[in-house]
C-alpha cells in the first residue's frame, strides 16, 4: 500500500528541540522530512516579572497556559524559586489545547478548563461560559504566562469585561544562532514539495531568515497548523493551501495526508 506522503518532501520549521514528534508522524505517512528550524525557544531576558507573579500566586483567580512551552518554563522557574506545585491548587487553570493540558497533568497540576477552540476568541468564549457569563469575569484576576510576542486579543477582551490580567513573559522565540541563508534558500527552492508551519513565530522566523524575500518558497505548498498561523503567512506574502482544522501537530499531519491523497502522485 502506498502511503499518502510517499515521494513527498516536507520542510518543517519547528524549533529543533520540539520537532521529533512532527518528524516521526510525517515519516509514518511516508514523507521525506527536511528540518529547517526557524526559531529557538529561550529563556526570557529577565525573570523579574515572572518571579514576582510566582511569589504572589495567591493574588490570582486564574492562570492561563497557552502552550507547552509556557508550562515548561513556568514550572521550571516555580521550582527554581523553591515554590511547591501545590501552590497552584487554589487557582483555576485554563490550558489551551490537549497537549498543554497533558503537560500540566504530567506535573500533577489540575486543569479546570480546556477551550474547544484553541485560539484567543475560543478561550474568551470558554472562560465566559465557564464562569457563568461576561459579568462574572469582572473583578477576577488572571495570570497569563506566555511568549514575549503574542496576540493581545485575549488580554483586551478580558480587560474590557472588567477583569485584571497580568501578562508575564515566560520564554522567547528567537532566530537560530547558527544560520546558513544560502543553504536554506537552496533547500526550499530545490526538492521541497511542502513547507509546514506550526506557529506564527515560525512563519516570521523563516521570512526574517530569508531577508524578507519569499521567492525561494514559491512552488512549495504552504501548510499551517491553524487559521492564526495562516493569517500570519498571508501577512508575510505566503498563501497557505493547507490549513489544519485541528490545531495540533497530529491535525496538521492529517491535513497534509488528506491534501496529498487527492493530488496526483509524484514521479519518483
Amino acid at each position: 500500500m502506498t502511503l499518502p506522503l510517499s515521494g513527498r518532501t516536507v520542510v518543517i520549521t519547528r524549533a529543533l528541540s520540539q520537532s521529533a514528534e512532527f518528524v516521526s508522524a510525517l515519516q509514518q505517512f511516508g514523507a521525506k522530512v527536511l528540518s529547517c528550524p526557524t526559531i529557538e525557544i529561550k529563556e526570557p531576558g529577565s525573570y523579574e516579572r515572572l518571579d514576582e507573579a510566582i511569589d504572589h500566586l495567591y493574588g490570582y483567580d486564574w492562570v492561563i497556559f497557552t502552550s507547552t512551552n509556557a508550562v515548561d518554563f513556568f514550572l521550571r522557574r516555580l521550582h527554581f524559586q523553591n515554590h511547591d506545585i501545590s501552590e497552584l491548587d487554589n487557582l483555576q487553570v485554563c490550558a489551551i489545547g490537549e497537549a498543554t493540558a497533558d503537560k500540566l497533568r504530567e506535573a500533577h497540576v489540575h486543569v479546570d478548563l480546556i477551550p474547544r477552540e484553541a485560539k484567543a476568541e475560543g478561550v474568551f468564549s470558554a472562560l465566559t461560559e465557564f464562569t457563568g457569563g461576561p459579568e462574572k469575569l469582572a473583578g477576577l484576576n488572571f495570570l497569563l504566562p506566555r511568549a514575549a510576542v503574542a496576540r493581545d486579543l485575549l488580554p483586551r477582551a478580558l480587560e474590557e469585561a472588567g477583569a485584571r490580567i497580568d501578562i508575564v513573559t515566560t520564554y522567547r522565540t528567537v532566530i537560530p544562532d547558527e544560520l546558513d541563508r544560502g543553504r536554506l534558500s537552496a533547500m526550499l527552492a530545490g526538492s521541497a514539495d511542502c513547507i509546514a508551519f506550526t506557529s506564527s513565530s515560525t512563519v516570521r522566523g523563516l521570512v526574517e531568515m530569508l531577508g524578507g524575500d519569499v521567492g525561494p518558497i514559491e512552488g512549495a505548498v504552504v501548510a499551517c497548523i491553524g487559521p492564526i498561523t495562516a493569517a500570519t503567512a498571508r501577512e508575510m506574502g505566503l498563501e497557505p493551501e493547507i490549513v489544519a482544522t485541528t490545531y495540533t501537530v497530529a491535525g496538521l499531519v492529517s491535513a497534509l495526508s488528506d491534501y496529498y491523497k487527492t493530488a496526483a502522485q509524484p514521479t519518483i
